[in-house]
């Protein structure tokens, strides 16, 4: 497998009608394996680069290759990526079972005429226990909480075996403990698949506990870095526009600024005055009371 899951190079994208361009000359690579965080704030192009490198987008500038000469378009027809959108709300209304959400994602390239194949069952069964959603693999969809329903789009996505994964914006509507909990599932799928993990966020928590690497994306490439390796200036530089946007997505991840070693990526340089990395702290996990309901996970 090549050692370059994706790269962009030079993708600039700008919407029929708008004044200005959700993406300026974003250039990046992912390698293979890697989990990679797009951090910015609401409107800096996040879901937008998403949307090109899924093919739900037509190119405009630049180009968007996946493991060597794949374009978006083909990945998709051949199921390289396995995508997780925003939970919408039409989705809670699906008259359909945990179990039947998953196999939709199994079964997609089966004829509807054929019976599914012991195999395929097997690794539905597999990813529905993957992610931890076993003891509501009966119930209607429209009955989970909403941690639970991003559990069984993940299976979805991971039922067709795709080489990525992508996830965008995955923690919106879900409570801290429950991101803390998203954050360990996620762990827990890379660990067990090795998938390629792309997750696209403006919540600070979801990218520091969940990436290997964050790209700061406000319609261009601000900078890319280790989550050690993030600094208060990449932060305020990010979020220039949006500083209502800052005080969300800080939330309750604590940020000072130290001296450390090891925290930046030694292949990219950070901005000018971004010579302080910052210690980022997330709350500890706190323990369930006995006996309680988890209604997020």
């Amino acid at each position: 497998m090549p050692a370059t899951a994706i790269e962009f190079d030079s993708v600039s994208y700008m919407y029929p009608g708008a004044e200005s361009a959700a993406l300026e000359n974003v250039s990046l690579r992912v390698d293979t394996g890697e989990r990679l965080g797009i951090l910015g704030p609401n409107g800096g192009g996040k879901s937008t680069l998403l949307k090109l490198m899924l093919g739900l987008l037509p190119m405009q500038a630049g180009r968007i290759s996946l493991f060597g000469d794949l374009s978006p378009g083909a990945a998709r027809k051949q199921g390289v990526i396995g995508y997780v959108p925003q939970r919408l709300e039409a989705e809670l209304g699906f008259p359909l079972s945990t179990r039947q959400v998953v196999t939709l994602g199994a079964t997609w390239r089966l004829r509807a005429w054929r019976p599914i194949p012991l195999a395929t069952r097997q690794h539905i069964d597999r990813m529905i226990a993957l992610v931890g959603a076993e003891r509501y693999a009966d119930q209607p969809i429209g009955k989970l909480s909403g941690g639970q329903v991003q559990r069984v789009l993940i299976a979805r996505a991971l039922a067709a075996m795709p080489k990525i994964l992508a996830l965008d914006e995955p923690t919106v509507g879900i409570d801290a403990a429950g991101q803390q909990r998203f954050a360990e599932l996620l762990t827990t799928v890379h660990a067990e698949l090795g998938v390629t993990i792309v997750i696209v966020s403006h919540d600070l928590r979801a990218i520091v506990a969940g990436s290997d690497r964050v790209a700061c994306l406000a319609r261009r490439l601000h900078s890319h870095v280790s989550p050690q390796g993030l600094t208060p200036q990449i932060l305020a530089e990010l979020f220039s526009h949006d500083l209502v946007g800052l005080r969300g997505v800080l939330g309750d991840v604590h940020v000072h600024a130290h001296a450390a070693e090891g925290c930046t990526d030694s292949s990219h340089s950070h901005p000018a005055g971004a010579s302080e990395p910052i210690g980022i702290s997330l709350p500890a996990k706190k323990s369930a009371k006995p006996g309680a309901r988890d209604g997020n996970a």
